[in-house]
């Protein structure tokens, strides 16, 4: 890995987390610093973030955090659901007995968390889930284009939607409902199920934003 390709990995991952929110201002000296790195790599960094909207340039204030309304919210949610859902259609074709037990063993593992209250790496796990689908079904392009939309939008760990536990049953029973339908080759009902899914995560979060707004 290069110095640049490095400053890109931790910034990528702290911006996606939301450790670094919207709206911050990212100086080149200060971020050089804080990884023993030079400016240089720093300054490529950050111009790779650019290319993936996730910082802007501004004058007199160079780089600065991307700052997503609810407009980009829904527009994420949506891109995952049929990028995520082509692969649930897809993986229903191609997937095998090995892989499909491993997904089964991914889902029991979120099951034994959930019913143990232990809801903290729940969200970590259904991206791993979707993210395995979306290999299996496209190992090609997909997958890493379900991973590219991911990491477009920054989601703070204390924000995830896993942490509420009606929230949690629901999506754990979709899941379940998902994996039978790869079982039984029905890519049509996989898709459904995937998109409706994801869907639903997405209005969760937007009726979350409403609700905390300042009346």
């Amino acid at each position: 890995m290069s110095k640049a390709d490095y400053v890109y990995s931790v910034l990528l991952e702290e911006i996606r987390s939301a450790q670094i929110p919207g709206g911050t201002q990212l100086k080149a000296a200060p971020l050089a610093k804080r990884l023993g790195v030079s400016v240089t790599p720093v300054r490529e960094a950050l111009r790779r973030l650019e290319n993936d909207r996730l910082v802007s340039y501004q004058s007199h204030h160079g780089a600065t955090v991307v700052d997503l309304g609810d407009d980009a919210l829904f527009e994420y949610y949506n891109v995952r659901a049929v990028v995520e859902g082509l692969g649930a259609r897809l993986a229903a074709d191609r997937i095998s007995p090995q892989q499909l037990a491993r997904l089964r063993e991914q889902h029991e593992a979120m099951v034994r968390d959930a019913a143990a209250g232990h809801r903290e790496r729940l969200g970590e796990q259904s991206q791993e889930l979707h993210l395995a689908i979306a290999d299996i079904g496209g190992p090609a392009f997909l997958g890493r284009h379900a991973r590219a939309v991911r990491n477009s939008y920054p989601v703070p760990s204390d924000a995830s939607l896993w942490l509420d536990a009606e929230y949690t049953r629901r999506q754990l029973d979709a899941h379940a409902e998902i994996l039978d339908a790869l079982e039984a080759g029905d890519g049509a009902t996989a898709e459904r199920i995937m998109v409706d899914h994801v869907r639903a995560a997405g209005d969760h979060r937007l009726s979350q934003r409403t609700t905390d707004q300042p009346a």
